[in-house]
């Protein structure tokens, strides 16, 4: 995930963390020891923080719901492959 907000290593690690959520929230399970997943934060720090504790609560919340709709739009626009073996979710 990116933001265009000035966040310190410690906030983008944070903003990852909370991102991750976004996994729960689209996927079922979530957070296996299978599944690999994983989400790195970046931020350009072209504006800076006027709250850095709201600010960094409200990231994280976008962040998660950003995660979880880009899951949601992947699995809705997949298209099949010759010889898929189970179908996508517009076959359905």
């Amino acid at each position: 995930v990116a933001t265009d907000a000035t966040l310190t290593q410690a906030q983008c690690t944070r903003l990852a963390t909370a991102a991750h959520d976004g996994y729960a929230r689209a996927l079922v399970p979530s957070h296996t020891p299978m599944d690999g997943d994983l989400i790195f934060a970046a931020a350009t720090g072209a504006k800076p923080l006027e709250n850095p504790l709201a600010d960094t609560l409200y990231l994280g919340h976008a962040a998660a719901t950003v995660v979880a709709r880009a899951i949601a739009r992947a699995i809705f626009a997949a298209k099949a492959l010759e010889n898929d073996p189970l179908p996508v979710w517009q076959a359905l």
